[in-house]
C-alpha cells in the first residue's frame, strides 16, 4: 500500500482578510474554494491552489479569529514547502518579498536542493524549493501578475518535529509505508537530524521532513500553526483498503468522511500531529465552473439549506 504525496496542507489564520491577500495577491496562488469549516460553519475555510485546484497543490486555512498565536515547539507540523522551478525562480522570489516586506533567508541550500525560507504575516512558516524542472501534473495559475515561469508550483512536501524520532519511525516506515531517504543536519541546529522520508517514489510533492528536538516544549496550535497535513490516494477503493488496514492494526480513526470534493480518513500519529488520507477527487469543479471558482461561497449539499444562517454568520471576504 502507497501514499501518493500531499494532497493538502491545513492551517489556521486569526485575519482571514490579511490571510486571503498574502496568498493570493503575494504567492500567487488562486482562491479555488471558498467555502466554511463543516465541523464549525462560523469559520470560513478558504482553499488557495493552481489554477485549477490540482490535488498536491492546495493550502487552505480555518479562520479562527479568536485563536491566539501557536507558540511553537515539538510533536508539531512545523514547516509547508512549496515547489518552484529552477534558481531564477527563487531569485525572483527573493525580490517579490523584499519588495512587499516579507523578511526571508535569503537563497541556501539543503538535501541537494536550492531553498527559501520565509513567514507569512502571522508566522505560518514557509519554504520555497527548487524542484529542478521536476513533472508537475498541475497549471500554475495565471490570475496574477507573476509570470508563470516562476510560479509556485504546488508543495515539496512537509516537515514535521519529534520528540523521539525512533518511537515515531515505525509509525512512518510500517504504518503508512514512507521510504527513508537520507539524514542531514538541521540548517538552524547543526546538532539536530533531519530525516528525509519519501513516498511513492520520493522527490517533489512526495517528501516528509521529520527534525527530532528532544526535550523541547510542545508546540500548541494557533494562528500562524498548521492543524492537519493530509495525503493523496487515487479512489475510493483505495481509501477503503486503508481504512481497513488502520482498524487492523487498530489505530482509531474518524472513519470515512465525505467532504464532497474529496473523502478523507483521518487519524493521530500523535497528540499534536494529524494526518488525513484524501481522495484526489472528485474536485473542485464539482459545483463551480472552472472559470468562477472561489468567487462565491461554496456549501456542499447537505449545508445548502442552511445558506442564508452560514452566510448572516460570517463577515464578507
Amino acid at each position: 500500500m502507497q501514499l501518493h504525496g500531499i494532497h493538502h496542507v491545513t492551517a489556521v489564520t486569526g485575519d482571514v482578510k490579511q490571510n486571503l491577500h498574502f496568498y493570493t495577491e503575494v504567492l500567487g496562488l488562486r482562491l479555488v474554494k471558498k467555502s466554511v469549516n463543516q465541523d464549525d460553519v462560523s469559520a470560513y475555510h478558504m482553499f488557495y491552489a493552481d489554477k485549477v485546484g490540482t490535488p498536491g497543490t492546495d493550502m487552505t486555512f480555518f479562520d479562527w479569529p479568536q485563536t491566539a498565536p501557536e507558540v511553537r515547539g515539538t510533536d508539531s507540523i512545523s514547516n509547508t514547502m512549496f515547489r518552484v522551478n529552477g534558481q531564477e525562480a527563487l531569485a525572483y522570489w527573493v525580490s517579490r518579498l523584499e519588495l512587499n516586506g516579507v523578511q526571508n533567508s535569503g537563497i541556501e541550500s539543503f538535501a541537494g536542493r536550492s531553498i527559501l525560507r520565509f513567514d507569512d504575516p502571522e508566522g505560518q512558516r514557509l519554504t520555497l524549493v527548487d524542484d529542478q524542472g521536476a513533472a508537475f501534473e498541475g497549471e500554475p495559475t495565471d490570475h496574477t501578475d507573476i509570470p508563470v515561469e516562476f510560479a509556485i508550483r504546488g508543495f515539496y512536501g512537509v516537515e514535521l518535529s519529534v520528540p523521539r524520532l525512533a518511537q515515531m519511525e515505525p509509525i512512518f516506515t510500517k504504518l503508512v509505508g514512507f521510504s527513508k531517504v537520507t539524514e542531514l543536519p538541521s540548517l538552524d541546529n547543526p546538532n539536530q537530524q533531519v530525516t528525509i522520508y519519501g513516498m511513492d517514489g520520493g522527490g517533489p510533492g512526495k517528501e516528509v521532513h521529520v527534525v527530532e528536538q528532544s526535550g523541547a516544549r510542545a508546540a500548541f496550535l494557533g494562528r500562524g500553526g498548521v492543524h492537519h497535513v493530509a495525503f493523496r490516494l487515487k479512489d475510493d477503493e483505495e481509501q477503503q483498503a486503508w481504512l481497513q488496514e488502520l482498524t487492523r492494526v487498530g489505530v482509531r480513526t474518524s472513519g470515512l468522511v465525505d467532504r464532497y470534493y474529496f473523502k478523507s480518513v483521518y487519524f493521530r500519529i500523535s497528540n499534536g500531529i494529524l494526518f488525513e488520507l484524501a481522495t484526489d477527487g472528485p474536485g473542485f469543479a464539482t459545483d463551480e465552473p472552472l472559470e468562477t471558482l472561489g468567487e462565491r461561497l461554496a456549501l456542499p449539499p447537505f449545508l445548502e439549506p442552511r445558506r442564508e444562517e452560514i452566510e448572516a454568520g460570517l463577515k464578507p471576504v
